[in-house]
């Protein structure tokens, strides 16, 4: 069992508390055995006391003391505290520096003595450990006290892009030795500044088969709690501190979008113009729990709740680009990617059969979509990312203007990373780049838009077509020129038809965009443009999602 120092006091406290516990329930011993244990004790004590590398305890009471400690400065080599414990089956060595604890194992002195305790060597970096906890011994029921065996260090381990929890036993069964090993310790990690101590978490009550509360429950909600995170947690998705979402790319890009326009609006800007928008105040933390989850692949590199939030425990940041989209010069909403004509079509199938299983309604609106596939005649303009040294100003001159038929058009600010697309969606951006990927799938027969579809999952190159073009741009403008909108159902004749005919024409006067997963309908032309670390995801820069390719069965 652990115990966890309680969260409304300090460190001394927290240990004052165990240790109050510790000599209620510790075991007595014989008396023989007591002077031996103090006999070893105090002969272990002088010996530290002459070693020049051993430094005295932190002192515990006063405020003047602490005051002392906390202008000691100490080099990152200089040992803080040192001391023998018993790892595994073998007594050790272990010192504590301000950068790492090093443990050595204790043997006989050999003529080769120096050079194998530089092998037998092992240390863990304090930047990758994440609590220490006091260790006991319960009997079954017992729920305070215990006896003491230790302390245990919780390390986050790297294996690929794959984060773990790994548990270091320091086991001595002397109060007074793990009190200051545990005090020092706790001092450390309270340094780390970009690490959270408290957080307030949204969970998407439908992601995840509507299960995604539970899965917060089982494998992040212990790790927080281990971390001594005070954790929030809520299924209402507005409010005034979003911090950690669990859900899908819908719901994510919904906090997001919360958190962005929170902070134009704390900044005074007027989103009903073309703005320069500041940046989010706070950090956002993603735990997938949705159908695809690009936004998460691409700053965790895999769909895993348990790497997600050991990204938000270790305070790992990292500042991502942010798409804004705008009509008529009004703020419509923000996100990460957006896709035109076969992606917003697909998306606008889908939701009208909501009453259809998830799985099955995603394939349902693939098939029906490809069945129908017609082009969409519209004009594209944009800025490369060369070409715009104020992107605000939308020169004319700058922007470079296509006109015709297109099946699909996809303008995205990140990878999009994912099973279905290992590599990405959009490989050719990263996540901080201060750009976008624009994709535009001109008209062609339905079997070769497939093969493009099909080359995402696998290692060819997805855009190496006749038919498609990408570019790397600063921002887009798509204006399409005919009232489009597929219908719901297939009739023969237009399976029959081939798609480079006709475009798809309708009198609703609405068209479907795919942003971020959610379904926008915007009846005019769309401005997007690209807004350089706009905000913080907790995560890192992936070059690739370690995840198992999975190819639609549909196509």
């Amino acid at each position: 069992m652990f115990e966890s120092p309680c969260k409304s006091i300090d460190v001394l406290n927290a240990w004052s508390e165990s240790q109050e516990e510790l000599r209620e329930t510790q075991p007595v011993s014989p008396r023989g055995t007591r002077k031996r244990v103090k006999a070893k004790k105090k002969k272990r004590k002088q010996q530290q006391q002459n070693e020049k590398r051993s430094v005295s305890a932190p002192q515990l009471c006063t405020d003047d003391a602490d005051k002392g400690r906390t202008e000691k400065k100490h080099r990152p080599d200089e040992p803080i505290v040192r001391g023998i414990f018993q790892i595994g089956k073998k007594s050790h060595d272990v010192v504590l520096t301000e950068t790492r604890v090093t443990w050595t194992p204790i043997q006989p002195e050999t003529p080769t003595a120096d050079r194998d305790v530089k092998k037998q060597e092992e240390y863990v970096e304090l930047k990758d450990v994440f609590a220490v906890k006091v260790k006991r011994r319960r009997s079954a029921g017992q729920q305070t006290g215990g006896t003491l065996l230790g302390i245990t260090l919780f390390q986050c381990k790297k294996k690929g892009v794959k984060l773990k929890e790994h548990a270091i036993h320091l086991s001595n069964l002397s109060a007074d030795h793990c009190e200051i090993w545990f005090k020092s310790l706790k001092e450390i990690l309270s340094g780390f500044k970009n690490r959270p101590k408290s957080l307030k978490v949204f969970v998407n009550p439908i992601s995840h088969k509507k299960e995604a509360y539970q899965l917060y429950l089982d494998e992040v909600a212990p790790l927080f709690k281990l971390a001594d995170i005070e954790a929030d947690v809520t299924s209402k998705s507005h409010a005034s501190a979003l911090v950690v979402c669990v859900g899908g790319d819908g719901f994510v890009a919904e906090v997001a979008h919360g958190l962005l326009l929170r902070a134009q609006m704390d900044a005074g800007r007027d989103t009903d113009s073309i703005f320069t928008p500041v940046q989010a105040a706070l950090p956002l933390g993603i735990i997938p729990a949705g159908s695809t989850d690009v936004v998460a692949c691409s700053v965790h590199g895999i769909r895993r709740a348990v790497t997600a939030a050991l990204h938000i425990i270790m305070g790992h940041h990292q500042p991502v680009d942010v798409c804004s989209f705008s009509s008529m010069g009004r703020l419509l909403r923000f996100g990460f990617s957006a896709m035109f004509g076969f992606g917003g079509r697909t998306l606008a199938l889908a939701e009208r059969h909501r009453w259809m299983p998830p799985s099955q309604r995603r394939e349902f609106a693939l098939i029906k979509t490809l069945a129908n596939l017609k082009p969409e005649d519209c004009e594209l303009s944009f800025i490369t990312s060369r070409g715009a040294e104020d992107q605000t100003k939308c020169e004319d001159g700058s922007w470079q203007t296509r006109q015709g038929l297109y099946l699909n058009i996809s303008i995205m600010a990140i990878p999009c990373l994912c099973s279905m697309a290992p590599r990405g969606l959009a490989p050719t951006t990263r996540l901080n780049n201060g750009s976008m990927a624009l994709i535009a799938v001109g008209n062609t027969s339905r079997s070769e838009f497939i093969k493009h579809l099909k080359r995402y999952s696998s290692t060819n190159n997805q855009f190496g077509f006749s038919f498609i073009e990408t570019h790397t741009v600063k921002a887009v403008k798509l204006r399409p020129r005919s009232q489009g909108s597929w219908a719901d159902d297939v009739s023969e004749e237009n399976e029959e038809c081939e798609s480079k005919m006709v475009p798809m024409i309708s009198s609703e006067g609405t068209y479907p965009w795919n942003i971020d997963g959610d379904l926008l309908e915007v009846p005019s032309e769309l401005l997007i443009r690209v807004h350089p670390q706009l905000l913080t995801l907790f995560g890192a820069d992936m070059e690739e999602a370690e995840e198992a390719p999975v190819k639609c069965s549909c196509i």
